[in-house]
């Protein structure tokens, strides 16, 4: 079984960086196989909603998304690992994930989410709630922890110091780890839950066009 994990910050030393080698390591235990994929820092425009990834089956800039997009399809489980920037997650990752969900059309029901928020005081929930909607939109179960995911330090190496994140994070890897295997089992048994499709609703009446 395969975790993959995108680290959103553009220090590949950083404060996110402990944070999800303290998954690596936990996950590893539990005989799950990882991928890191470094996201932050990189050339990733955002989506232009040109709809063309409709007729190609992908995004037609093809650059990073892409290639995350294959390494998703085969995964048991995505980690989004993120600094907080003004109670958001960091742009570059933002862009990435807005091309990366709507263009790649494999289905994702029951692959495992889970974010990770790292900051040095404040916005971290508002960032953990920003990026587990990537999951909840499209049947992805959330694996939780015994805290929400965040670690906390401000300069680089602080994040060692948060003995209650790190504990988090393991915590976060053996759930997770936990809930893909069952879901695995599961799909051996019952398969994958039917899903229902309808007409797609807004909020425009048409009398008043």
């Amino acid at each position: 079984m395969k975790a993959l994990i995108l680290n959103g910050s553009p220090k590949t030393n950083g404060n996110t960086a402990i944070a999800i080698n303290e998954l690596v390591k936990t996950f590893e235990s539990e005989g799950i196989e990882t991928e890191v994929c470094q996201i932050g820092g990189k050339d990733i425009r955002g989506c232009i909603a040109c709809g063309k990834c409709s007729e190609l089956g992908h995004c037609v800039f093809d650059d990073a998304v892409n290639e995350i997009a294959a390494k998703f399809e085969i995964a048991d489980g995505l980690i989004l690992a993120s600094p907080v920037y003004f109670a958001s997650a960091n742009a570059t990752l933002i862009a990435l994930l807005d091309r990366l969900f709507y263009s790649s059309h494999f289905n994702k029901t029951m692959k495992v989410g889970a974010s990770v928020v790292v900051a040095r005081r404040g916005g971290c929930s508002a960032t953990f709630d920003e990026l587990n909607k990537y999951f909840t939109i499209c049947g992805m179960p959330v694996a939780s922890s015994t805290y929400w995911n965040s670690v906390h330090g401000r300069n680089q190496g602080e994040a060692e110091f948060d003995i209650e994140g790190l504990r988090t994070m393991r915590n976060l890897a053996h759930n997770m780890s936990f809930l893909m295997k069952s879901i695995s089992l599961g799909k051996e048994k019952y398969g994958i839950p039917e899903t229902e499709y309808g007409v797609p609703t807004n909020f425009i009446r048409d009398d008043l066009k």
